[in-house]
């Protein structure tokens, strides 16, 4: 995927399995996958990609999200980001810059690994209301801590939307977690939205009143979810969400009708 001049590419760790009708709901709504054949495997069971993108941008070569890491369980399964990051000629030592969407365990996986920094030249970015929310307050996840702590020397908070690279701009859109961003790719007229978790499947871009168990403000989230797909539907803007079927990138359409997501 190319944005002007500036590269984009999945960079897969692994993949999540949940149930589908268990995580995603329509208020209301019996069945509302029943609306979209083809998004959920025969078993009723929502397969999630897992990774990040990697993003080349003049002289920084920048990660947005670091996959799930070493889990292996009967719903996460991660393993293979490093090894998908070299067959894109990168080593983690190549890597300068490291901005995290938010930070739930499935997006910051290969931050560290055993309270190493893996990107140990890398500047690693995320909002400060999710760094808040996850590593300081007296609730803080022990996981989380664990995870994230070592990164400190190195890590870089923001709370003002704007450039962390160039052509790459940090937009606060809090809902699925504090501090959730999105990261806005643009060069040359283009742009391209990393959604992160602000939308987990597709079907979140069509009808408005999808619902994710994962968000800690629903309310919220929506609000964020339909504003961002009203405001790029028919327009040239393409948008990939952090768990889309093989981090493909696509347009919402709607030309008069309902929106719907068309991946390219």
């Amino acid at each position: 995927m190319k944005v002007g001049d500036i590269e984009i590419l999945p960079v897969f760790d692994g993949t999540g399995r949940e149930v589908a009708t268990e995580v995603l709901t329509r208020p209301g709504v019996d069945d509302p996958w029943a609306c979209h054949p083809g998004c959920v495997a025969a078993d009723g069971v929502l397969r999630l990609p897992l990774g990040g993108f990697l993003v080349r941008t003049g002289q920084r070569v920048v990660l947005v999200d670091t996959g799930v890491g070493g889990i292996n369980n009967d719903k996460y399964t991660g393993g293979g980001f490093l090894d998908s990051l070299r067959a894109h000629g990168v080593a983690p030592e190549d890597v300068t810059d490291v901005l995290f969407t938010h930070l739930h365990f499935d997006h910051v996986g290969w931050a560290s690994r055993r309270g190493a920094v893996v990107f140990r030249n890398a500047t690693y970015r995320a909002h400060a209301d999710d760094w808040a929310h996850f590593v300081t307050s007296p609730d803080a996840e022990a996981g989380a801590v664990r995870k994230l702590s070592p990164l400190e020397p190195q890590l870089e908070l923001f709370t003002a939307d704007g450039p962390l690279a160039p052509g790459v701009d940090a937009r606060h859109t809090p809902g699925h977690t504090p501090g959730s961003t999105v990261y806005v790719i643009s060069d040359r007229e283009q742009r391209a939205l990393l959604l992160g978790d602000v939308v987990h499947s597709a079907v979140e871009l069509a009808e408005p009143d999808w619902r994710a168990v994962f968000d800690v403000d629903p309310v919220a989230a929506s609000a964020v979810r339909n504003q961002l797909a009203d405001e790029v539907a028919d327009t040239p803007d393409l948008v990939v969400g952090a768990h889309f079927p093989e981090l493909r990138f696509g347009r919402v359409i709607r030309a008069g009708g309902p929106r719907r997501f068309q991946a390219i």
